[in-house]
């Protein structure tokens, strides 16, 4: 494209996202700063369509972005704007430094905030990995199983036995699996155990494997943790609340979240903000979806990712920012955990 079809192609999708209705050349001559006539446009607006750029809807002359057209804007033509007063004013405080768990949830809460759209965050799989165990004697032959993971989220998991035990008992298992196999996965502590049944009691052995295999549903989760926040916000989006047909393909996505999550794993290895825009990929199935993500580190080593989940027709330029900027406060929330953890032990 010349100069000229790349100057309208970027008004256009302005103009989209600004208003959200099909944008004709009087428009494209009034924002593009040109002067150029009627017939010109429609000729530059002619050879974008033929490039698949941009389409007409059968109910208007003017002309609407198509998810390639998005892709050229986005990777070509975007310029990235700051952080508006309001927006900066609602992250000034960061993301505390919490349980790894809050810390995702606040960030999903906040991504939603800021962009008003959905918000997401995700974990790379768990190992199964314990830092500390403990039992809790809740009645005859219940126990409470505590799973502390070496990031401090603690997992709670009720198991019933084939006999009661003592505090006594209940404590020496604990302090056995902890210093023993902290750190080590869950498949490891199995198979170590089965090996040194004979030395251990009968019961203390059969009572740990028990709390491995019970704790192993709770700790090797193998999609990760994914938080959601602020879906309901894309029923004020027009192009996706006007097809029930697409509402329906949009919470199906959030209900199971297996694709939500897929695109997010994609993106683990990758450094910066990525943007996937609907109709490209079959890992975004609503055409009319585009999902901007980054990933978030600890101590240089990436180990999830976060995103902001909205229409095509976002504006690209304010929700890259707020990705990027949460991306960062979410490192520095869990590095800092990180730094911090061997003093609260």
């Amino acid at each position: 494209m010349d100069d000229r079809s790349r100057r309208l192609l970027k008004t256009l999708i302005e103009r989209y996202i600004a208003e959200g209705q099909p944008v004709g050349s009087r428009s494209l001559s009034k924002f593009s700063g040109m002067d150029l006539s009627p017939a010109t446009i429609r000729n530059v607006m002619s050879d974008l369509e033929e490039m698949g750029l941009v389409a007409s809807p059968h109910t208007s002359a003017g002309r609407i972005p198509t998810p390639k057209g998005y892709r050229l804007f986005v990777d070509t033509l975007l310029t990235v704007q700051p952080l508006q007063p309001e927006q900066a004013a609602m992250i000034q405080g960061g993301i505390p430094a919490d349980a790894p768990s809050r810390i995702m949830t606040h960030a999903a809460s906040l991504l939603s905030s800021l962009s008003q759209f959905a918000g997401v965050v995700s974990s790379p799989r768990r190992a199964g990995v314990f830092r500390h165990v403990e039992f809790l004697r809740l009645g005859e032959r219940r126990l409470l199983l505590i799973l502390v993971t070496p990031e401090g989220d603690v997992h709670n998991k009720v198991i019933q036995t084939d006999r009661d035990y003592s505090a006594d008992l209940l404590i020496q298992a604990g302090n056995y699996l902890t210093s023993h196999y902290a750190g080590l996965s869950l498949d490891e502590v199995s198979r170590r155990l089965r090996q040194e049944l004979a030395s251990l009691r009968e019961d203390v052995s059969r009572l740990m494997l028990k709390a491995v295999e019970e704790g192993g549903a709770a700790l090797s989760d193998p999609s990760g943790d994914l938080v959601i926040s602020g879906e309901r916000r894309l029923l004020d989006v027009s192009e996706l609340s006007d097809d029930m047909n697409r509402l329906r393909q949009l919470f199906d996505l959030f209900e199971q979240k297996t694709m939500i999550s897929q695109l997010l794993s994609s993106t683990n290895t990758a450094h910066g903000i990525q943007i996937f825009i609907g109709g490209e990929s079959s890992l975004v199935p609503v055409e009319e979806l585009s999902i901007v993500t980054a990933p978030y580190e600890v101590n240089g080593q990436v180990i999830g990712t976060l995103g902001v989940i909205g229409p095509t027709r976002m504006a690209y330029d304010r929700v890259i920012p707020i990705v990027d900027i949460t991306a960062r406060m979410v490192s520095t929330a869990l590095s800092q955990l990180q730094s911090d953890e061997p003093l609260n032990d």
